[in-house]
């Protein structure tokens, strides 16, 4: 019970360090205009130049790993997906791991099955998505494609002194190079 205490006492500290650091200098958050496919496709260009946007798709890589956004607008519903590896093989014990990354490791990026194939996914409404959160879902859905078989993680907030906090904020920087925000 005392570290169930705990870790809601370092999530709420986190959340308020959070909400104090996207305050502006008067004191009222950051207000940013209603997420788009064009708005997507602006950061997606910075973070690759020869992202290609295909309808509703925009396909881009990151540290050579590709990378799949849809936006739905009718839906509000966005996607950003990296293939992992092939469904087939996936036996129980596998799957039950994936499921228990979803639950406290893969954080806001989650394991999925689709089209034969086991993905890394971040799935959000359009409009209200962030820029700054869109960057983050890049990164921990690169995190969880990258550490599948391995620690599951999408990266972020991350307890231990161990070297994954560095990594995902290493990549995370990456995304950042360029961003106006």
């Amino acid at each position: 019970m005392a570290r169930l205490l705990i870790t809601l006492v370092l999530v709420f500290w986190g959340s308020l360090s959070l909400a104090q650091e996207n305050d502006t200098t008067e004191g009222a958050p950051a207000v940013e205009p209603p997420m788009t496919l064009e708005r997507l496709a602006e950061i997606i260009l910075v973070i690759d130049a020869e992202a290609q946007l295909r309808g509703a798709a925009i396909e881009f890589t990151v540290q050579d790993i590709p990378v799949v956004v849809i936006a739905d607008p009718r839906a509000d519903r966005m996607r950003a997906m990296v293939p992992i590896r092939s469904a087939e093989g996936l036996n129980a014990e596998e799957l039950m791991r994936l499921m228990q990354a979803n639950f406290d490791s893969a954080l806001d990026a989650r394991y999925a099955v689709a089209q034969g194939r086991l993905w890394g996914v971040f799935i959000h409404p359009l409009s209200p998505l962030q820029h700054e959160q869109f960057l983050s879902a890049i990164a921990q859905t690169i995190n969880v494609a990258r550490t599948y078989g391995q620690t599951y993680s999408g990266g972020a907030q991350v307890f231990g002194g161990g070297d994954s906090n560095g990594i995902y904020q290493d990549l995370l920087d990456e995304l950042r190079k360029g961003q106006a925000l």
